[in-house]
């Protein structure tokens, strides 16, 4: 990239400086490069002269005159200025931008890929919601999240594992078992009661005639605590493959689902329990097994193993990470949560490094609330059952590639407006609509030069020096700039958001370059650098997990 032949541009002419006694021998920050807000500025500006003001004792504009001087010619850029009160500001050459359309084009699909790590493993764990009934609208934010991180992460070349975390013990899946076997009583006549904080909704039911359907009343004939076991265990699989085809709708999809039971069956909870021992992190008070969180600086202690012997969800998580990290030895661990684990943050960094693995390589992402509209009409009821509003609905009325967009165009940690009128909008007002029909009208363009027989591949892209043109060719230039970036820093809501701008460049350069005319030089040229869009808006809708359509 561009961006990081300039920070080594930088680096040496700091170093030289400081060789040469212009600049005292002061260690270098960390330099970074920003796009200036206004276009007149240039490409890019850096900060450096004024990071470096307090450590050199000089005036960031005379730090900036120096490390401009000493900046050698290139065949990228055209001129570099000094901007008070202490800038550096480079502008890119014209010639330079039009030859990259030549390389996007050579680059293909694959544009946009980083090599930020060579094969560091990240597995990132997302949605993992309670088996015990359908996905909510909340979920999906999750969903999505998680699954356009993989796809970033991927692109910039980390070993990637997607990983679903079945809830299946506990004692929320033995509330869901004993609900669901009443429900099946009930639907056979028979008198039985939910227990307390049982799962009231409509599907309970509907499972519950699903197994009577399949099997009959078979499981009357069992004592109530096998029959239990089994109508459950039914119940667990109908959940879960409810909870795939929901997904799947959503192009949302897992390389592991990973059982919290086969935790307790492997021996991962004893072998973790037994380390955080070994390590001194465990007490006993009032019959029950507590994490000394407070050693490692938490607020509080937390309860591991209740006092009748039944281990907490905190504890399953301990057993879940040993796992994730000492026996799988995952270089790097993602967990999307929701909003109601906020508090679960701390103590789980606290428990990662009581087990000797350094917390930083654990990262959570607490996703917020969701509310859903029409218009400015809050939607809080599902239309066909009255209770709330299942992913599977939102999914049905407004379509997987909406869902995604909208889901991804705010930050992980604002919560949400989901407007169900403007996504179902087919105008410019739904952005959507609005950058899918830019790749759509991009593939008509082809598909004229087709019909039409023009061969452009030998294109001259140093023609293309209109502004719609070359303010084009920059956004192009700035999609693995956004790869990396999301990449190191979580922050995918990015993606939708560069989509429309992208989209917006395209459509102010279609008005004012005709693409395809008697210029028999210009034709092939701007083809090519409407190829290269073509390239890069399908790759970023494709981070996004949404499709490129060809016509609309």
């Amino acid at each position: 990239m561009i961006k990081n032949k300039i920070i080594e541009l930088l680096e040496k002419a700091a170093a030289e400086a400081q060789a040469q006694g212009l600049l005292p021998p002061v260690t270098l920050p960390e330099i970074t490069l920003e796009h200036p807000p206004n276009e007149r500025f240039g490409d890019y500006a850096s900060s450096l002269p004024l990071r470096l003001e307090r450590a050199v004792h000089m005036k960031p504009l005379d730090i900036a005159k120096i490390l401009v001087r000493l900046l050698p010619a290139t065949e990228e850029i055209e001129k570099v200025s000094v901007a008070p009160p202490g800038f550096i500001n480079f502008v890119l050459k014209n010639s330079w931008l039009g030859c990259q359309v030549d390389c996007v084009l050579a680059e293909g699909s694959g544009y946009g890929n980083q090599e930020l790590s060579k094969g560091s493993s990240v597995q990132v764990e997302y949605v993992s919601v309670n088996p015990t009934g359908p996905l909510h609208v909340g979920h999906g934010r999750g969903a999505i999240l998680g699954s356009t991180l993989s796809k970033v992460l991927d692109a910039a070349g980390y070993a990637v594992t997607k990983e679903y975390y079945v809830n299946n013990a506990g004692t929320q899946m033995q509330v869901f078992y004993h609900s669901l076997y009443a429900r099946y009583l009930q639907a056979l006549g028979r008198e039985a009661e939910l227990p307390a904080n049982g799962y009231q909704g409509e599907y309970v039911k509907e499972i519950a005639q699903q197994i009577i359907a399949e099997t009959g009343d078979k499981f009357l004939r069992m004592p109530a605590e096998q029959a239990v076991a089994e109508v459950g265990n039914i119940g667990l699989q109908k959940v879960v493959a409810a909870i795939r085809a929901d997904l799947d709708l959503m192009c949302v999809d897992f390389d592991v689902w990973f059982s919290e039971q086969s935790l307790f069956d492997g021996g991962q909870y004893q072998k973790a329990m037994s380390l955080l021992a070994e390590r001194g992190y465990t007490a006993v008070k009032e019959g029950a097994t507590w994490f000394a969180s407070t050693a490692l600086g938490e607020d509080k202690d937390n309860v591991l193993v209740r006092s009748n012997g039944a281990p907490t969800y905190f504890a399953s998580d301990v057993a879940y990470h040993y796992n994730k990290f000492v026996e799988r030895k995952f270089d790097r661990v993602i967990n999307i949560w929701g909003a109601d684990h906020q508090g679960h943050v701390s103590r789980m960094k606290a428990v990662v490094s009581a087990l000797g693995i350094d917390p930083s390589r654990l990262q959570i992402i607490i996703g917020q609330m969701v509310s859903l509209k029409r218009g400015d009409v809050l939607v809080k009821a599902s239309k066909r059952k009255g209770e709330i509003v299942t992913l599977r609905e939102l999914v049905e009325e407004v379509g997987p590639d909406v869902c995604r967009f909208f889901f991804l165009s705010r930050s992980a940690d604002a919560q949400m407006d989901f407007d169900l009128a403007l996504a179902k909008e087919q105008s410019e007002n739904n952005p959507v609509y609005y950058v899918q029909y830019a790749h759509a009208r991009i593939a008509s363009i082809l598909r004229l030069a087709q019909e039409k027989g023009i061969d452009f591949s030998q294109g001259d892209t140093c023609l293309l020096t209109h502004p719609a043109e070359l303010s084009l060719i920059r956004k192009i230039l700035l999609l693995p700039e956004l790869v990396e970036s999301i990449a190191l820093n979580l922050e995918p809501h990015h993606l939708p958001h560069y989509a429309q701008d992208l989209a917006t460049s395209f459509h102010s350069f279609y008005k004012q370059c005709r693409v395809v005319s008697d210029d028999e030089a210009l034709t092939p040229a701007r083809l090519k650098l409407v190829q290269a869009t073509k390239i890069v808006l399908a790759r970023t809708l494709d981070l996004m997990g949404m499709t490129a359509p060809e016509k609309m």
